[in-house]
């Protein structure tokens, strides 16, 4: 059965990608494919047959499940489901995306103007920013993914209870803990974000896969607009400079906008080009993946055998924090960009070094973490980094055992996968939780 799992898991992966399916459609249509299957079952058909079968009989769903079946031709889905004509090609939408960009840009332009940057630098503009902007992408796929008015609410409220709480704080001057609130609130919001993202569906793992893999490719697409957009002022200010221009003027008020506008832009551009990204996701996997599982089993070793694990110091912390996420950015990526019934292959085989390499680092930081904190005490930073320490390292041990029952045939790539997927609210329950309650409990020092 683990084979028809992985074959629904694919087929509801594609069926979401149609902007009239939201999440609530997807859950029906997934039941009544299963109950289709559960018939032919137990009318004498295998388990793949009654698979393919059930596609055919989904009903108003035959137009994605053709195109479905062209695009995977080599497993007899174009026998099964007959011709037709292909269906064609849904709205790009670049009207919404461009209204809610242009308005994260007014807005952001609004709030540098009464905050005076940059010649002023008032902590709450930095504190705020995110709020600034991810609400207007969250709007953008309520919109998209046709929310109903109970789901615009439930997409509205994270936003709204976020900005009470983060601007009601009585924080004091040079606090770290409103440093660690705007530094962790993107995080939240990020994850909120997920919620139109995915049409209003929280507990399918398949849908929470999907959006990790639209935040991948957005985050290359949005790098891509970063270095246009500097190439684009650069030059400008060739041409402009010699006749007088302020240019300093004219990017105080482009960048910010453009930033801001750019994480909707992005977003569409995610949406509506997502063949050709998924393309270079596996490019990039295969890349990098063999790089830092070089790098971090040198370093594992090296760290180990000189046992220079216990002389971190607080930047040598943070530089390790960050090749950890990286290291986890680089599975769930891995992982958005493989076919869940796929077999192990070298790559696998690499990643694995890669976890292993870094849940002996992630060990031997939280132990130099732990001897320094009782030496000299939890400080808001020590805090928030131990507890990001403590959730990576269950994260990189479920992945390590997983990826080590995968690569010798005793699991699936599918459990893998669905680690992963369950384990994401973990990290989005942390950074709240530094958001909410570090600062009272360090008297928002």
């Amino acid at each position: 059965m683990e084979g028809v799992e992985s074959q629904i898991a694919e087929w509801r992966t594609y069926v979401a990608r149609a902007p009239a399916v939201n999440g609530h459609d997807l859950d029906e249509l997934e039941d009544h494919l299963r109950h289709q299957i559960t018939e032919l079952n137990a009318a004498g058909l295998a388990d793949d047959e009654a698979f393919l079968v059930a596609v055919k009989r989904m009903g108003d769903m035959d137009a994605v499940s053709r195109e479905f079946a062209r695009e995977h031709s080599d497993r007899l889905w174009k026998q099964l489901l007959g011709g037709g004509e292909e269906v064609s090609p849904a709205p790009s939408g670049w009207v919404e995306a461009l209204v809610f960009a242009v308005a994260a840009a007014l807005v952001i332009e609004l709030a540098r103007l009464v905050a005076g940057f940059p010649d002023d630098k008032p902590t709450w503009f930095a504190r705020n920013l995110s709020l600034f902007v991810l609400p207007f992408l969250a709007a953008y796929f309520a919109r998209r993914r046709r929310l109903d008015t109970r789901g615009w609410m439930l997409t509205a409220a994270p936003f709204v209870l976020a900005a009470l709480l983060i601007n009601l704080y009585p924080y004091d001057a040079d606090s770290d803990t409103e440093i660690l609130v705007a530094l962790h609130l993107p995080v939240v919001l990020g994850f909120v974000v997920a919620f139109p993202y995915m049409g209003g569906t929280i507990r399918s793992h398949e849908r929470r896969m999907d959006f990790v893999r639209f935040a991948g490719e957005w985050f290359i697409y949005y790098v891509l607009i970063a270095l246009g957009g500097g190439v684009l002022m650069a030059l400008t200010a060739g041409i402009f400079e010699p006749a007088g221009v302020d240019v300093d003027r004219i990017a105080q008020w482009v960048l910010p906008a453009g930033a801001a506008g750019g994480v909707v832009v992005a977003a569409w551009l995610v949406e509506s080009k997502q063949r050709v990204v998924e393309n270079m996701a596996p490019v990039l996997t295969m890349l990098f993946t063999p790089l830092f599982a070089f790098m971090l089993a040198c370093a594992a070793v090296v760290y180990a055998v000189t046992e220079l694990g216990g002389a971190f110091d607080r930047d040598l912390l943070s530089v390790f924090d960050a090749l950890l996420l990286v290291v986890l950015g680089l599975v769930l990526y891995g992982l958005s960009a493989r076919d869940p019934s796929t077999s192990p292959n070298w790559m696998d085989w690499i990643q694995l070094v890669a976890v292993a390499s870094a849940l002996l680092l992630d060990a031997m930081v939280l132990g130099s973490m732990i001897a320094r904190i009782g030496d000299v005490g939890f400080t808001p930073n020590r805090t928030a980094a131990l507890g990001l320490n403590v959730v990576l390292l269950v994260n990189l041990a479920g992945a390590a055992a997983l990826s080590a029952r995968f690569v010798t045939r005793r699991s699936t790539l599918h459990r893998l996968e669905r680690w992963q997927t369950t384990y994401l609210p973990v990290f989005a329950l942390w950074a709240a939780t530094v958001v909410v309650v570090l600062p009272p409990l360090f008297g928002f020092s």
